[in-house]
């Protein structure tokens, strides 16, 4: 009897021990998981400088007398924007990094904003990633439309003629920059760089940018500016440490 005991024993054990690991199952092991992204990872530095202008032109005043509704939203002159200097430093800058980025970098999943207020686009530049959402918004209580014209990236051309009307847009390619219009009012101009990775700047009114989390290694950075062109120069990034890269473009004499 005893014997007939255990051998129920050890039998009901084997049975409870298959069934817990998956033993003696005919269903199919499950799937792994597809590899998440490759990232670049070790350590890291950043890029940082100044971007300066001296002695150049100043900005032009610009006249919105063909909308009424855009006058009245301004009590005092309105400019171009296309160059904004400041004690010598340049403002809407795109620094980023052109050459030796190694690693795929998924578009960051908060959206960028770009809004039409005063009839003027905000912010005038500004840098974004493949497949990063831009809203792009109307606040003003008059007609807009938002017309990019890429070289590389589809061309879109989206009216919104009511305040706060808002649509939604990514590009597809790198492209430094997509620039963008309003047909209604002709001197509404906004410009988008779109890269492949994260590390890029804009530089505001202190000409200022610095470009964080950058991989060590050695690296091309491209300064670009709607009006005056671009400049370039090669850094080396060390661990824990910035790597100094200003931009000058005065005019030459």
């Amino acid at each position: 009897m005893k014997s007939n005991r255990m051998f129920l024993c050890v039998a009901l054990i084997a049975a409870f021990t298959a069934v817990a690991c998956g033993g003696g199952s005919d269903a199919p092991p499950a799937e792994a998981p597809e590899p998440a992204e490759p990232v670049a990872s070790g350590p890291t530095g950043s890029v940082a400088g100044v971007v300066t202008y001296v002695n150049g032109d100043p900005d032009a005043e610009i006249s919105m007398d063909a909308d009424p509704a855009c006058v009245s939203m301004h009590s005092e002159p309105v400019h171009t924007e296309k160059v904004v200097a400041t004690d010598g430093n340049l403002a809407n800058v795109v620094v980023y990094v052109k050459d030796g980025v190694s690693g795929s970098y998924p578009p960051p999943s908060e959206s960028a904003l770009l809004d039409q207020v005063g009839c003027q686009y905000r912010p005038h530049v500004q840098a974004v990633q493949v497949g990063q959402t831009v809203v792009i918004r109307n606040s003003d209580e008059t007609l807009h439309n938002v017309h990019a014209l890429p070289s590389v990236n589809a061309e879109f051309n989206n009216g919104q003629p009511f305040q706060g009307m808002e649509l939604e847009h990514s590009f597809d390619a790198v492209e430094v920059p997509v620039p963008l219009k309003c047909d209604v009012h002709p001197w509404m101009a906004s410009y988008i760089a779109v890269l492949d990775h994260p590390f890029f700047a804009v530089t505001g009114t202190d000409g200022s940018f610095s470009i964080d989390g950058l991989p060590a290694g050695d690296y091309v950075v491209e300064a670009w500016h709607e009006e005056l062109g671009t400049r370039e120069m090669s850094v080396s990034v060390a661990a824990d440490a910035a790597a100094a890269a200003s931009f000058d473009f005065s005019p030459a004499g």
